[in-house]
């Protein structure tokens, strides 16, 4: 039987960063289990996000259960399955979020998670090299950069949203997010800069870094409320491995909550219901789940010149593969978005309560992301902070066996009011006049859907994920949380949790950038 001093569960955005800085020590060894594979080759390509979106092997392609508040579909929710988890397959967009959502965190009782704490790790963590002040990184790992494609439908949004009162801000990681800008992204000379590629491949080199893919956790080892080690099956075969510190669970906000019930350690109603024997009582393991909400808008555009569209289809997408092979430029270079708007939707408002991406092209499938043949563009928005929570939790005693997954969308009042008032801001920048030589007319839903009601009932039977599931193993003191301020579960001794499932309430933006941090906070509270 092996024994390690930490096992980590999980190679995603926290995942890689623990298993980094804790193998910086050479004195203690350092295990790293990941189901998947290594990181895909194609996962350097930034348009990759569109190849991974539903792909089997790289993707764990969860979806939700049929909800009668979004006209009973069951809403694709796609996770990384690869070393470097979901930010070897997301678009790229790096938000860190506002203050605010961390001051909030601090306020619910988690010591040493508020903005000033937290402020200091980001900035450990970035390399942006854009900033014109010391408020952003600019020497650590992760390399971010500002969209360096122009297109002259970029001008015409900014001036569009400028002409309606919304601000230009230069960088909305600064001290005031509101405004609209060119998107900051995880990418560097055209390659996707994954967890993968920032933190775990200048590991690889140490000793006593050991990674194991293909790994499968089946249960965490736990004895007299003590977590001791795990029990993952690989190419059919059932290994069991034991730590002498501490395991750290970094399986993703759907996973980790999944492995802790499995293990025996959540809600006994669900654990019983299930067959499992109970270790530990947690009634908020699966619990307080949140994602953003986003609604989908999509315009045909006067000029093939303005829309990625043409760029995309047939004979062209080989010269735009030639492009980014010789030159690292191109449609292929390009993040899920090009412009971002955190704006708000009510004037009394401290701070923004919504964000819209626009995106330079179209596409007839969602799933199989197939650009439309005129020249198009798309735009989403979502609201920053959702009021309607859900659930995740085991609906079998097999690992193998997707989780029941609940999100509640639209459940609150104010979200869906929010969302709606989102949609209208989203559709009056791209109305405004800036836009009339380049807009052509709304392709979908179009000109017909325009009441609160009518716009109500699209977002229901349209909208999809944010992609930023979280909360699950919810951070905070008492029966309602799941691990303290030290990122260790309640009641269980060796065992700690680190990745967006800690998230006390949903960052306002894109989570990949709160990941990270929460991956760097973990290291420095384990090293302590």
């Amino acid at each position: 039987m092996n024994y390690y001093d930490f096992i980590i569960v999980g190679a995603g955005s926290a995942g890689s960063v623990i298993a980094n800085r804790l193998s910086e020590n050479s004195k203690v060894s350092v295990l790293l289990l990941e189901a998947g594979d290594k990181e895909h080759f194609y996962a350097q390509m930034p348009m990759s996000f569109g190849l991974f979106i539903n792909k089997a092997g790289v993707n764990w392609r969860y979806s939700s259960q049929p909800e009668p508040g979004t006209a009973d579909r069951k809403i694709p929710i796609p996770r990384g399955k690869m070393t470097g988890g979901s930010s070897s397959i997301n678009g790229m967009v790096y938000v860190r979020g506002q203050p605010l959502d961390y001051d909030t965190w601090a306020q619910h009782g988690n010591k040493g998670w508020g903005w000033s704490e937290v402020s200091r790790i980001f900035n450990k963590m970035e390399n942006y090299k854009n900033s014109k002040n010391d408020y952003r990184g600019k020497s650590g790992p992760l390399k971010i950069s500002k969209l360096a494609d122009e297109n002259p439908l970029y001008n015409a949004l900014l001036k569009s949203a400028k002409s309606l009162g919304y601000p230009i801000n230069d960088d909305y990681n600064g001290p005031n997010q509101e405004g609209i800008a060119k998107i900051q992204a995880t990418i560097l000379n055209g390659r996707r800069m994954s967890a993968d590629y920032c933190y775990l491949k200048p590991a690889l080199k140490r000793s006593n870094l050991k990674i194991i893919t293909g790994a499968m956790t089946e249960k965490l080892i736990i004895n007299d409320d003590q977590c001791s080690g795990v029990i993952y099956k690989k190419n059919n075969q059932i290994f069991k491995v034991m730590c002498n510190k501490e395991v750290i669970l970094s399986a993703g906000a759907i996973a980790s909550p999944q492995i802790l019930e499995l293990s025996g350690v959540g809600n006994p109603e669900v654990l019983n219901k299930n067959g499992i024997i109970i270790k530990h009582s947690l009634s908020a393991v699966g619990e307080n789940f949140q994602d953003h909400f986003m609604a989908r808008l999509q315009w045909k555009l006067k000029d093939k010149k303005f829309s990625y569209n043409y760029r995309g289809r047939g004979i062209n997408k080989y010269s735009e593969m030639i492009k980014y092979i010789f030159a690292r430029k191109g449609l292929f270079s390009l993040p899920a978005a090009s412009i971002i708007a955190f704006l708000k939707t009510q004037e009394n408002l401290e701070t923004p309560n919504i964000q819209i991406q626009y995106i330079p092209f179209s596409v007839g499938s969602l799933k199989k992301r197939v650009f439309h043949d005129f020249p198009g563009m798309a735009a989403a928005c979502y609201q920053l902070r959702p009021n309607s929570t859900g659930s995740i939790h085991i609906c079998s005693p097999s690992p193998y066996d997707q989780p029941s997954i609940k999100f509640n969308f639209l459940d609150n009042d104010i979200d869906r009011t929010t969302l709606i008032d989102a949609v209208k801001i989203m559709r009056n920048i791209v109305e405004a006049k800036p836009m009339d030589l380049i807009r052509d007319f709304e392709h979908s839903p179009g000109n017909s859907i325009s009441t609160d009601k009518e716009i109500e009932q699209y977002i229901r039977e349209t909208a999809e994920t944010g992609f930023h599931p979280s909360g699950t193993c919810r951070m905070g003191p008492g029966s309602n949380a799941v691990v303290d301020d030290k990122l260790r579960v309640h009641g269980i001794k060796g065992l700690r949790v680190a990745d967006a499932s800690i998230f006390p309430t949903i960052p306002s933006g894109n989570t990949n950038a709160a990941c990270i941090m929460v991956g760097e906070k973990a290291a420095e509270l384990i090293n302590k």
